[in-house]
């Protein structure tokens, strides 16, 4: 049985369904930074206005893309996956929170 501690991983992984146009949604492995509760709800509400880019970049910390992690690529992968920032936030939310969908 499995044991929870309060200390955690600082990171965590998890596979992100990107949506493609004309295609079904590709998923993309992705390594999260984790946060506890009130950092999430403090993080949750410092987001706004913040540029999609900056708000993705404080929640993913690597990706296994053929393209290098950095400001350059998050930019241009987001401007060309339109739907990639909400679903990685999707993700992102309710791996933290522990939701989980239904089959």
């Amino acid at each position: 049985m499995a044991k929870l501690k309060l200390v955690t991983n600082p990171t965590f992984t998890k596979d992100v369904p990107i949506p493609v146009a004309g295609a079904a949604p590709v998923p993309v492995n992705m390594t999260f930074r984790y946060r506890r509760k009130s950092e999430l709800d403090e993080w949750m509400t410092s987001r706004a206005g913040k540029a999609d880019t900056v708000n993705f970049m404080e929640m993913v910390t690597a990706w296994e893309l053929e393209d290098p992690f950095n400001e350059q690529s998050v930019t241009e992968f987001l401007d060309i996956y339109g739907g990639a920032a909400v679903a990685t936030y999707r993700t992102y939310v309710s791996e933290l929170l522990g939701a989980r969908e239904k089959n």
